[in-house]
């Protein structure tokens, strides 16, 4: 197939496409693949990426982040540049993969390892490549998370961010995890489904004394809900205080 280049202009291109992939590869070869060759604790010399505060290793996180686009453009782009020398030793380089119509001069001095014309260039398609750091963030508490498994019901990461959220934390209702909240002292994360110390509501409110006689009840918030919800006897106690709950 004849190009539709000048002899001058075609050795102009492929001159422009070697001379690009080899500042890629040299690019590539002296910051070691962006330093995507080792690990992040590696790099910042932690022992772990798992600190009290998410944002201790935040900007790490995102330079990460960055690297693994900024490699896989580089990596992409010598993909095209391979491509566009192939196509012009077979002969038909600069025309359109979609309409088979010559590309202009001026769109491939531009662009030279386009295959496509101006009207038949797509989208751009966004990389869903992301660090195995993230794997951590979703869900929440990553892999140390063992609410959802029906095996487990030992102390996990997100007991142990409670803990140290009960100490305080800079959050605002608006950073809280439920939507419907009217006090600080719900904004801990389930702080109105969880019952420390306890697995089933009633435990948090029925007593005994320490021989295991004299059931007593304790009027706590769980007391109030479990009653307001009917659950079990609508009378725990038989006094006449307790109609003052409903």
């Amino acid at each position: 197939m004849m190009s539709h280049f000048t002899g001058k202009q075609l050795q102009s291109l492929q001159s422009q496409l070697i001379t690009e992939k080899q500042d890629i590869e040299h690019r590539l070869k002296q910051n070691e693949h962006y330093g995507l060759g080792d690990s992040m604790r590696f790099q910042t010399g932690e022992l772990s990426p798992i600190d009290n505060h998410p944002g201790d290793l935040a900007t790490e996180m995102y330079d990460r982040e960055k690297d693994i686009s900024l490699l896989e453009h580089d990596e992409f782009q010598l993909e095209r540049i391979d491509s566009a020398l192939h196509a012009i030793q077979e002969g038909h380089y600069g025309i359109c993969a979609v309409c088979q119509q010559p590309i202009d001069y001026e769109r491939m001095e531009a662009v030279p390892y386009t295959k496509y014309c101006k009207k038949h260039q797509p989208e751009t398609v966004v990389s869903e490549n992301r660090p195995v750091e993230e794997e951590f963030l979703a869900p929440a508490f990553g892999r140390t998370s063992l609410d959802e498994r029906d095996d487990q019901n030992g102390f996990d990461g997100e007991d142990a961010w409670q803990i140290v959220e009960s100490w305080g934390s800079s959050n605002s209702p608006a950073m809280a995890e439920g939507r419907d909240i009217d006090s600080y002292d719900v904004m801990a994360i389930e702080a109105t489904d969880e019952i420390e110390g306890c697995v089933e509501a009633y435990e948090s409110f029925v007593a005994t004394d320490i021989y295991g006689h004299d059931v007593s009840i304790v009027r706590n918030r769980q007391y109030r809900q479990y009653l307001e919800n009917r659950e079990g006897d609508n009378l725990l106690e038989p006094d006449s205080s307790s109609d003052d709950l409903y």
